[in-house]
């Protein structure tokens, strides 16, 4: 469903708003065409308002739901995504997705009800009263923006925008007290965020960047999720300098993991976090080089370290940098590109071939049991799917490093925060927003019953949603943890649930996968078929 376009409701003279429509109006002068929560007592006003400005609300079931939808559908668009929740336990059962989007760099704005103006510091036991939404909201946003009058209103999203446009984008937030929801006054003209050009590098640190890069005789490429925008950019450097290319997992299929360069996900590897030690010169781009993604403490680098990233903090993080390249890596990357000389290529597609092979003898046993099955759903997928990914084994020691993805797709996986419970609903956040592009949820059974109900959401939508669901009965990395540390496993293994017969239950289909040719004949037909499709695939429990 589109926005409205010119003329805009109230956007040019001064009108009489509440500040719900304020709101909604400053919502639609961004461009936001659809909201994801859940209407409550205190956001009806807003609510109210969204036809009028030709912005459509999604409803999930609950609002950790919304948050990981939004978070889906800013990603795969480049939009920031926008949830809209009630006063309190709502925006509190969203604030887990909030610091998801923190740690995964991705423009989210949550927009609340807040307790009125003049609401007494003690508490009055008011319905859904906290002492401070702003406070708890600021652990994990970028912002937390009280407004004090209805004027404020398009001014603190205005801010929030500003933010998505000009920095790292990271999440925001912003209240609305209850009282100037409903109160009306009048408004001049909406205020929107400026135009930001996206930040240039410094012609010094080109050249002193292309000078180290053009000098190394043993380069590598590390690339993040701030690369995913400069993909033509990544694969022509990499040809040029003749640099074998890993990703973290929000960098995951920025250069298709099927080039003779691409090593994939791999910097969990000890046999490539070896290799990546005695590099001479590593470029990392858009990526913060930290323990979430080694899965441990980040390896010392022999060489130097060439870094490009939006935000100048990371200079300081992780690493010492030894060529600080602060830009947007797209026209970073472009001007290195333009300052190395041609013809560099060298030959290491064999040395890659032998990382590669080396990287999965280490988990051989283990990956094992995942390998074949994520060869039948890559078969099955058309090359620009997305897949979105849960903090599950299947999914970090499975298809991270197994599925191959290429720039044309995407794989969205909750990398920083670990959270779990996120496949489904982003799923549901990417299908709102690119309805005719083939979406794969891909989840392990502990993680998806954090958000299971949200297979309501999916019916309601009957857009084609197939979930894989790699089920061992509970939570099988803590189980694994524990026998590792010679402990007996406790509080890991759940109650058998038939997940197929629960989404027949909430409306859907639902049927088992024993081995890969069944599951990839179960994927086809669930893209083809209105409504979520959930497919368990039974893992053995050790």
């Amino acid at each position: 469903m589109g926005g409205r376009t010119d003329p805009v409701p109230h956007s040019a003279a001064e009108s009489l708003l509440t500040g719900g429509e304020a709101l909604v109006r400053a919502l639609h002068a961004h461009g936001v065409t659809r909201v994801f929560g859940i209407p409550g007592t205190h956001n009806l006003e807003v609510y109210r308002h969204l036809p009028a400005y030709g912005i459509a609300p999604v409803t999930p079931c609950h609002e950790q739901g919304a948050g990981y939808a939004a978070d889906g559908y800013a990603r795969v668009t480049g939009r920031p995504g926008v949830v809209l929740t009630t006063t309190g336990p709502a925006l509190l059962n969203a604030a887990a997705a909030v610091g998801e989007a923190y740690a995964d760099s991705v423009p989210l704005l949550v927009v609340s009800p807040g307790m009125p103006l003049g609401h007494p510091r003690l508490s009055t036991g008011a319905l859904h009263e906290m002492r401070s939404q702003t406070e708890a909201l600021r652990g994990v946003a970028a912002f937390s923006h009280r407004v004090s009058s209805v004027a404020e209103i398009d001014a603190a999203v205005a801010r929030a925008f500003t933010l998505f446009r000009s920095r790292r984008p990271r999440p925001a937030h912003v209240e609305v007290p209850l009282d100037l929801l409903t109160a009306a006054r009048t408004l001049g003209p909406v205020r929107r965020a400026p135009s930001v050009p996206k930040p240039a590098p410094d012609p010094q640190a080109v050249r002193e960047a292309a000078a180290t890069l053009s000098g190394a005789r043993r380069p590598a490429l590390v690339l993040g999720g701030g690369a995913v925008g400069a993909r033509p950019w990544c694969r022509a450097l990499a040809e040029r300098l003749g640099a074998p290319v890993v990703t973290t997992a929000a960098g995951k299929g920025t250069v298709a993991e099927t080039h003779p360069l691409s090593l994939g996900v791999s910097l969990h590897s000890p046999a490539l976090q070896k290799w990546l030690a005695t590099r001479d010169v590593v470029l990392a781009v858009g990526t913060e080089l930290s323990g979430s993604d080694f899965w441990t403490d980040p390896p010392p680098l022999d060489g130097r370290l060439v870094r490009v990233d939006l935000d100048p903090h990371q200079m300081y993080a992780g690493p010492a940098v030894d060529v600080p390249v602060v830009a947007d890596a797209g026209l970073a990357l472009e001007a290195l590109l333009a300052a190395l000389p041609e013809g560099r290529h060298a030959r290491v597609a064999d040395e890659v071939a032998a990382l590669r092979a080396a990287r999965d003898a280490e988990s051989a046993v283990r990956d094992a049991r995942w390998i074949p099955y994520l060869r039948a759903v890559r078969e099955v997928l058309a090359a620009d799917a997305v897949i979105t990914s849960d903090s599950a084994q299947c999914c970090y020691y499975g298809a991270l490093p197994h599925l191959s993805v290429g720039p044309e797709g995407r794989y969205l996986h909750p990398a920083g925060f670990g959270t779990l419970g996120y496949a489904l609903p982003a799923a549901l956040g990417v299908k709102v927003a690119e309805p005719h592009r083939q979406v794969l949820a891909l989840s392990g059974d502990g993680g998806l019953q954090f958000t299971v109900q949200e297979l309501a959401t999916a019916v309601q939508l009957r857009l084609p949603l197939p979930i894989v669901v790699f089920d061992n009965g509970g939570y099988g990395e803590i189980r694994d943890e524990m026998r590792a540390r010679g402990d007996v496993p406790a509080a890991v293994d759940l109650t058998p649930v038939d997940l197929p017969a629960l989404a027949r239950a909430y409306g859907g289909h639902g049927t088992r996968a024993c081995d890969p040719a069944a599951l990839a004949r179960a994927l086809a037909e669930a893209l083809e078929r209105p409504g979520p499709t959930l497919i368990t695939v039974p893992e053995e429990t050790p």
